[in-house]
């Protein structure tokens, strides 16, 4: 290939991404602009994918970090034939397949979401992660790379210092990442608000490091295949690029380097969109035109792309051919199917923490589910998934055959790691910490629900019942922020993420179960330090059996005959309670009470009318109990219900002195109900 018809192809992606930008009046050309020579010889020359089989697992996979640069991934997209012109100029519309950050679409060639920066490299060093944890399972012979492409916003992001710790640790060679250097930000300069040596940075955390000329074709193609012969460690290739390169004003007077460009159409920036057009060879009266030489050199590669893979296709069939039994097993993993599993066979303790009752279940999955990662922030043994660790070891350089990361106290990393395992496909993925750091890990949760990925999130201490540590591990709030995202839709109209706070060990059975079957979100269980009473079971019928009833959200733990004068609700530690308590109501005032268990109220409100109004039924009082705010439980006890939680902070004593203290006690409960009754 010409450098001469290399070059016009990377201007051809800097034209289509400044004429998409123009157009919409909205967007970021800059960066795409700078960036275009390195996603045209990547693209063309080195990611080896199947253009007629997007979604094939044996491909190489690209994660785009800074999500503002959308203009010139779909650009290269287009090129290759997953776009059209139409979709382009349909940039950051209503409907448009091509939205301002882009969105999960592997079909097109989209691999995640993107957006809040310093996320999308980390969902990279997750797909590393999963590809290294098969192949160490199956063979080299499915191995493919990922690349990633950061910008100074996500070097910058807090995020990136976990992940390129955890990437150079575990050695990820599988992993090449694109740090596109272009030395300018949105408002400033980079060297306004950083002095760091960003290159001595990711040495000492073990990565190959190499600095080069980002818009050098011929440096370009040097550093990529100088990391595809790095055995021992991920790459990061510092790319010097200009922001916004090409970019001229009215006057034809270069405008490159310009922090204007990072954030407005050319148009609108001080520079002009046709001068600018014109001097990258493009037309400014159709600058979505693709050069003639251009499509026929992507014509040629896709052709050769769709022959190379179907040479490894090949090579697989022989492979399933010579190994029966793993060929199956390969294809149940990546089916996303899950084995025959009995969660009511797993023999849980009476009256444990919820947590100990998720240790458990985490101990009987790693036994039966050969593909999950579990993963925890510094906190296995206290977040008791290392029920699940005890039954396999921690993934370490060199060596994936285990099933357990060990993320070290990096909550937000560990999540976006998870969600990169999930999209990387074949792989379960689940992390652990407390509650309360779930704070911490909120925006890769919220990217979790966007994408709808089955991470499974483990948040264990639910309540102000940690006790002692205080108000800065207690969670209050929490539970009604994880219950907001319960309430919201995702683009497919289906509850984005599912949260489950059993009530007791037999609860938290179901609630595993429901968690592994829920394949099209994510799923939280929260859960307690603290032993629980199990709750009450007719004779003759099994907790496990008993709990089931959870998997409509809400159920009907203790009746009454007739018509309840009182329904008292409640999900995880305060149902029991809400128990103690009413026995002393029935003793003292002979009232008739419900007791219902809410493990989850999104799930409760997807059940229909009838049923509903069988459990909360319609015009029978309502009081609920929460450790959280009462927020959390206003839409189920009613306008006329009353919901008893806290509207403080926690304090540091033990956790039955906090009970009293708060009023989480069956005298309280007793009190309460009382006085809302009039009584």
């Amino acid at each position: 290939m010409s450098k001469n018809l290399t070059t016009l192809a990377a201007d051809n992606i800097r034209i289509l991404s400044a004429a998409m930008v123009e157009k919409a009046r909205s967007g970021h050309p800059g960066g795409a602009m700078g960036g275009a020579d390195f996603i045209h010889i990547l693209y063309t020359e080195y990611l080896r994918y199947d253009p007629s089989d997007m979604t094939w697992h044996m491909r190489d996979r690209f994660f785009l970090d800074p999500g503002h640069m959308s203009p010139m991934l779909y650009s290269v997209l287009a090129l290759s034939g997953n776009y059209s012109i139409d979709d382009l100029k349909s940039f950051r519309q209503w409907g448009s397949v091509t939205p301002g950050h882009p969105e999960v679409d592997q079909a097109r060639g989209v691999e995640n979401t993107s957006g809040p920066l310093g996320q999308g490299h980390a969902m990279a060093i997750g797909a590393a992660i999963a590809e290294r944890f098969l192949c160490a399972r199956f063979g080299e012979w499915m191995s493919h790379k990922t690349y990633a492409y950061i910008s100074d916003g996500g070097i910058q992001e807090e995020i990136s210092q976990s992940a390129g710790r955890i990437a150079g640790h575990l050695g990820l060679s599988n992993l090449i990442m694109f740090f596109d250097s272009n030395d300018i930000q949105l408002s400033t300069d980079t060297h306004v608000v950083t002095s760091e040596n960003t290159a001595m940075k990711y040495e000492a955390w073990g990565w190959k490091v190499m600095t080069i000329d980002g818009n050098d074709h011929s440096a370009i193609r040097a550093a990529l295949d100088a990391a595809l012969l790095e055995q021992e460690r991920p790459t990061l290739i510092i790319g010097k690029t200009v922001m916004g390169k090409g970019a001229l004003t009215a006057d034809g007077e270069s405008f490159e380097r310009k922090c204007a460009t990072h954030g407005m159409p050319l148009g609108e920036s001080g520079a002009s969109f046709e001068k600018s057009v014109a001097n990258l060879g493009g037309n400014p009266e159709d600058p979505f035109a693709v050069f003639p030489e251009v499509a026929g050199w992507y014509a040629l590669k896709r052709t050769e792309k769709i022959a190379s893979a179907a040479q490894r296709k090949a090579l697989q069939q022989q492979w399933e051919n010579e190994h029966p039994e793993l060929a199956a097993k390969l294809l149940q993993y990546l089916s996303g199917k899950l084995p025959e599993l009995d969660f009511g066979s797993v023999n849980q303790k009476q009256g444990i923490a919820t947590r100990a009752a998720s240790s458990a279940i985490l101990s009987y999955l790693a036994q039966h589910i050969g593909n999950m990662i579990v993963s925890s922030a510094d906190l296995a043994n206290s977040d008791k998934t290392d029920g699940f660790l005890k039954q396999t070891k921690a993934l370490a350089k060199g060596d994936f055959s285990g099933a357990f990361l060990q993320a070290g106290v990096s909550e937000l990393t560990m999540a976006a790691i998870c969600n990169g395992i999930a999209l990387h496909g074949g792989v379960w993925a689940a992390c652990g910490t407390f509650f309360v750091f779930s704070d911490y890990m909120k925006p890769a949760v919220r990217l979790s629900a966007l994408m709808g990925l089955p991470v499974k999130f483990i948040w264990t201490h639910d309540a102000f019942r940690v006790g002692e540590d205080g108000p800065t591990h207690q969670p209050v709030e929490q539970e009604a922020q994880i219950r907001l995202l319960e309430q919201m839709k995702n683009h497919h109209g289906a509850m984005s993420l599912l949260a489950l706070r059993p009530a007791d060990a037999a609860e938290t059975s179901v609630a595993w179960k429901l968690a592994m079957e829920n394949t099209s979100t994510p799923t939280a269980l929260i859960l307690s330090r603290q032993n629980i009473s199990d709750l009450p079971v007719a004779e003759g019928i099994t907790p496990y059996n008993s709990a089931l009833r959870a998997a409509k959200g809400a159920y009907v733990v203790q009746d009454c005959e007739g018509t309840p004068d009182v329904i008292l609700l409640a999900s995880g530690s305060e149902v029991s309670t809400l128990v103690a308590g009413a026995a002393l109501l029935k003793a003292e005032k002979n009232l008739k009470i419900r007791i219902v268990s809410v493990i989850s109220e999104g799930l409760f409100r997807q059940q229909d009318q009838a049923y509903q109004q069988q459990v909360i039924l319609p015009g029978v009082r309502v009081f609920g109990l929460t450790a959280g705010l009462p927020v959390t439980l206003s839409g189920l006890v009613g306008e006329k219900g009353r919901a008893w939680g806290l509207d403080h902070f926690g304090y540091s004593a033990p956790a039955k002195v906090l009970d009293e203290k708060f009023g989480f006690t069956p005298e309280n409960v007793a009190l309460q109900v009382k006085e809302y009754l009039g009584l």
